[in-house]
């Protein structure tokens, strides 16, 4: 069998600029997609990743919002921000970047996403739905691999 070079970076280019297209037909009907994203704590790794879906969003012309609070931030804080986020009509996707601090409870913090806009698809709900086949969402780092595996025409069944 021989090697293939899978261009994650070619594909996402290409997928953003089909996504740009649909925001633009949803933007003539009076919606635009909009992400919001709550960053807690200083953790490169989830800085750099936020800071890419940031700049993803505003290629593909979606709304995106980027929450960042201090890393001894009270829980309560946090959960009333997820309250907000749920009930704005702007925000269709809330992601919470984890890991969170450890005075956190991440399941409780997840769970306080309302299940059509939980983005990564953590919630009971939604993994169930995920099971079924009958996804609100599906999470997008899943979808895209394998959305990259796809593009190799090869049939993945029974590997």
């Amino acid at each position: 069998m021989t090697a293939k070079i899978l261009d994650g970076n070619a594909l996402g280019q290409k997928l953003r600029a089909g996504f740009k297209q649909r925001a633009e037909e949803l933007a003539a009907q009076g919606v635009r997609p909009g992400l919001a994203v709550i960053l807690v704590g200083d953790d490169p790794a989830s800085q750099v990743y936020v800071r890419n879906k940031v700049n993803a969003c505003a290629q593909a012309g979606f709304h995106s919002e980027k929450h960042a609070y201090p890393a001894d931030v009270e829980p309560r804080v946090v959960l009333d921000k997820i309250a907000a986020l749920n009930a704005d009509p702007k925000v269709h996707g809330i992601l919470v970047q984890l890991p969170l601090p450890r005075h956190f409870d991440a399941d409780s913090v997840l769970d306080a996403i309302a299940p059509e806009k939980d983005v990564d698809g953590f919630r009971p709900y939604n993994v169930g739905r995920l099971v079924l086949k009958m996804p609100v969402l599906r999470p997008c780092t899943p979808w895209g691999c394998m959305r990259l595996l796809k593009e190799t025409g090869e049939d993945l069944v029974g590997k």
